[in-house]
């Protein structure tokens, strides 16, 4: 691939031109505020510069140019249409603060998203107030929070998060002022019983899981968790992050979950990555339903409305209702599916993650070999590999065109890496995947030093990531 240069610009190339000036600066503004030196900016031609950035637009890898297997993240297809829907101008430039009756149909969108997430998770109460999965999170345990302060629990300080959590909701717990009280995983992935056990008192607020959890597990004995944490006296949340492998297939609400968030931009068709946009609706059980944040929108005769009055709820946890964008898209997306076909999107999301993971048995193997939900992890015996690490495998999958999966996460697998294939890809693409994983594994029993070397055909190869992390160079 050809390198671009950095520096294209040429002394009296033009892109545009200006008319004169009718005043010249000096006679409006004070001779201490202007320039003495000509600004340095690049001298190109339009034409150069449009197919500038547009080449660099041609470098970023995007979901639509290629397949996208980050684990833990749901990087699917998502219909351009919705993306249409969600800037038509009465919805996107309507003011914060208009009125009620002139917002109607947005706030009827908005009801009708909360009964349908009411729906298929089984909660009694959803807010989308949220503005991300991370900030569900901290609603969702603020809210849990604010329950055990209406109920005289104040001393529950301790917030129970197993090792196959995602990594945010330990920094959630801790955000909101618990202290959090870690627990590993038994042999098999899931929660060790004996260990949660050994973990809840009174002190315990709630218990964090990731269900499915990051090593793509369901966890099995989730109705019996259930059972044990609410003894405690403590609540039961759930990060819903992985939503996208239970939808229609199952209702977190039907196995004991109190407090949980769902992420809009994975689940429900807003757009993932670039940091945004995002939403993370919160939903709660009834009893605890009226310590969600306020306002939520009602329906009172014909008329919605959003609702002040929860005198218990914790307050507000955004400036104003949630980002309408990524509300419409997920509000089409339900309304574009019925439930058989929700189903469907779960059943096809574990099918591709358990192809993967069978395909690759014998050279790269599933940590834990069993059938997985939405996502598969593989791990990696450097000893056995010529001393390829999965950081290795991962670089050189660039090479094959594809993007690296998440890696070295979940923590508790030694070499991970974690391949999310959702429903959205084809067994043409999954084969192609495999293939490419397949070659690799060939390279690194006769040339592993291309493996070390990799990238070897980017545009930028491989860089000292502890620099990069510690001594990033922001600029050029």
């Amino acid at each position: 691939m050809e390198l671009l240069s950095i520096e294209k610009s040429k002394p009296g190339r033009r892109g545009v031109r200006f008319e004169k000036t009718h005043k010249q600066a000096v006679d409006y503004l004070p001779e201490n505020l202007l320039r003495t030196t000509a600004p340095r900016l690049p001298e190109m031609s339009e034409f150069d510069t449009v197919r500038h950035f547009t080449r660099l637009s041609q470098l970023n890898y995007s979901l639509d140019g290629q397949f996208y297997p980050l684990g833990s993240c749901t990087m699917k297809y998502n219909p351009k249409a919705y993306d249409k829907l969600s800037v038509l101008e009465p919805f996107a430039n309507a003011h914060p603060f208009a009125p009620e009756n002139a917002v109607q149909g947005t706030l009827q969108i908005m009801y009708e998203l909360q009964e349908m997430l009411k729906e298929i998770t089984g909660l009694s109460a959803f807010t989308l107030q949220p503005a991300a999965g991370a900030h569900g999170e901290l609603t969702g345990i603020l809210t849990v929070r604010a329950y055990h302060d209406a109920h005289g629990s104040s001393s529950r300080t301790e917030v129970i998060v197993p090792d196959t959590a995602h990594g945010t909701n330990p920094a959630t717990a801790n955000m909101a002022g618990y202290a959090v009280v870690n627990i590993k995983s038994s042999a098999d992935g899931c929660v060790d019983k004996k260990a949660l056990q050994a973990a809840l008192s009174d002190k315990t607020a709630a218990v964090m899981l990731t269900v499915p959890n990051t090593v793509g597990l369901f966890e099995k004995d989730i109705r019996e968790i259930s059972d044990m944490v609410h003894k405690a006296g403590a609540l039961l949340y759930m990060d819903g992050a992985n939503f996208n492998a239970l939808i229609g297939l199952a209702k977190p609400a039907d196995f004991g979950v109190d407090v949980m968030h769902l992420n809009l931009h994975k689940t429900f068709a807003a757009p993932h990555g670039g940091g945004g946009p995002g939403s993370g609706p919160v939903g709660a059980a009834e009893h605890v339903a009226p310590f969600l944040p306020k306002p939520i929108v009602e329906k009172k005769d014909g008329v919605y409305t959003l609702t002040g009055e929860m005198p218990q709820s914790l307050g507000k946890m955004k400036a104003f209702y949630g980002n309408i964008a990524v509300v419409l898209r997920g509000y089409c997306y339900l309304r574009q599916f019925d439930a058989d076909t929700l189903k469907d999107i779960a059943e096809k999301a574990i099918l591709n993650a358990n192809y993967v993971r069978a395909k690759l048995k014998g050279k790269f193997d599933a940590f834990f070999d069993v059938n997985c939900m939405h996502e598969c992890v593989l791990s990696i015996d450097p000893s056995t590999m010529n001393g390829v690490h999965t950081a290795d495998v991962a670089k050189r999958l660039l090479d094959y065109g594809f993007y690296a999966p998440t890696i070295y996460f979940p923590l508790i697998v030694p070499e991970a890496m974690m391949i999310e294939p959702t429903e959205t890809e084809s067994k043409d693409m999954l084969d192609a995947f495999v293939e490419a994983l397949e070659e690799i594994y060939n390279e690194i029993q006769i040339t592993p030093q291309l493996l070390h070397e990799a990238p070897r055909t980017r545009v930028v190869g491989r860089i000292d990531e502890v620099s990069a992390a510690r001594q990033p160079n922001l600029r050029w």
